[in-house]
């Protein structure tokens, strides 16, 4: 027999990976009484927020999590990025951005989604302000007068209602609220997988990252704790099963000749995963008592380390909306349009910047036309050369350009 309650609350997030945890703990000072609904129980091997992918933070995401309170404990096992060095295979042109030139400490940091993961749900299973129902899914809404309902229903079979004045959709690329928000998205698959893993290299990285472009697309090198390297290579879909399966030599073997020997010889290659690219792009950030962050807004391909951090700062201008909301007027109703309305603006002009920024780079070094390889290749060699335009595209990629929220600049909400 199943179970139907009643629980109210300010906000309810749907999903509760790396995004949707730390919206939550974001809210949490404010005083709100927040739900989040998560489909994928912690520990199962299907859960993209909690795997041994690793993911680069970006100095604004730095400053979220210093603001929050949880960085201490996520630097204990991340790796700084103090150098970007990035090459086309076979040509001429490379380009590079330093720490030190750029007068910070580090661009970002590199930390394993898996620990990050334990840090967000250590963080969440000691804040009272949160509930957490997982493993639950969202399975319908009902949206009008003061409050949002979600239908929730567990993998045990019990059915609740969670009230709410605000529904949040963070669960990912392939949300299933974001339909019952009456929202759609264009998607648009780039015909890659990304193979994903750790090996060790000959040579140290030196807490420099690579991005390397292929004839199949770019190849990431991202320096981990123990002198190890995340690499995150691009292959055609085609080809995906023919190099997941390939024993541990030949693996090796092809990626070398894919990268080259610039950080010497790989070897003791971890366990290989792989996950389909595609862009995604929501037509609308809102919709009644309900709006978009992360990937539900925005799927980018994982070129220049974007999405992340740039579903970050969607969490970062959302938490300032309604910490002004309620600290002008404490009962200000969360599911104001006005309200929405402020982060749609906001957010628009970042995410459709690093859209066309992450697909025009996969596009024009995917292009085999022997003028556009030429141009790319000047074009790398000018960003070095050409005074501010090194330091510009720095900014964007630490995610410190534009308009930032508090958090996004270090500053706790209260």
């Amino acid at each position: 027999m199943n179970d139907s309650t009643d629980k109210q609350y300010d906000i309810v997030i749907a999903g509760g990976g790396m995004i949707g945890a730390s919206l939550a703990l974001a809210l949490s000072p404010l005083g709100l009484r927040i739900a989040v609904v998560e489909a994928v129980a912690r520990g199962e091997a299907q859960q993209p927020s909690f795997d041994d992918r690793s993911t680069a933070l970006s100095r604004s995401t730095q400053r979220m999590f210093e603001a929050m309170g949880l960085w201490d404990d996520v630097i204990s096992a991340a790796t700084p990025i103090r150098r970007i060095h990035v090459s086309d295979r076979g040509r001429f042109g490379f380009s590079h951005i330093d720490a030190a030139e750029q007068g910070v400490e580090a661009l970002g940091y590199v930390v394993i989604n898996r620990v990050l993961g334990e840090v967000l749900q250590s963080a969440l299973a000691k804040s009272e302000a949160v509930d957490v129902m997982c493993p639950a899914r969202v399975v319908d809404l009902d949206v009008g007068g003061d409050f949002a309902v979600a239908g929730i229903e567990t993998d045990a079979g019990r059915h609740e209602k969670l009230c709410g004045e605000l529904l949040v959709a963070a669960d990912g690329a392939n949300s299933a609220l974001r339909p019952m928000m009456g929202i759609c998205a264009r998607k648009s698959d780039y015909g890659q997988h990304a193979v994903i893993g750790n090996l060790l290299p000959e040579k140290p990285l030196e807490n420099c990252a690579y991005e390397r472009f292929t004839d199949q697309g770019p190849l990431a090198l991202l320096p981990v704790a123990d002198d190890r390297a995340a690499f995150v290579w691009t292959v055609s879909s085609h080809d995906a099963d023919r190099v997941l399966g390939l024993d541990d030599e030949t693996f090796l073997t092809e990626l070398q000749e894919a990268f080259g020997y610039r950080v010497g010889r790989f070897s003791r290659v971890g366990k290989r995963s792989a996950y389909s690219l595609s862009l995604s792009k929501a037509l609308r950030l809102t919709a009644e008592r309900g709006v978009l962050v992360g990937n539900s807004a925005h799927g980018l391909h994982p070129v220049a380390a974007q999405g992340f951090n740039l579903g970050m700062r969607d969490v970062a201008a959302l938490c300032d909306c309604i910490a002004d909301a309620r600290s002008s007027n404490p009962t200000a109703d969360l599911g104001d349009p006005d309200l929405l309305g402020r982060y749609a603006q906001w957010r628009r002009n970042d995410q459709g910047k690093l859209v066309r920024l992450t697909d025009g780079i996969v596009r024009l070094f995917g292009s085999s036309s022997p003028p556009l390889r030429a141009a790319r290749n000047i074009g790398m060699l000018g960003f070095d050369i050409i005074p501010g335009v090194r330091s510009l595209f720095a900014r964007h990629m630490m995610g410190l350009a534009g308009r930032l929220p508090r958090l996004s600049r270090g500053v706790p909400l209260k």
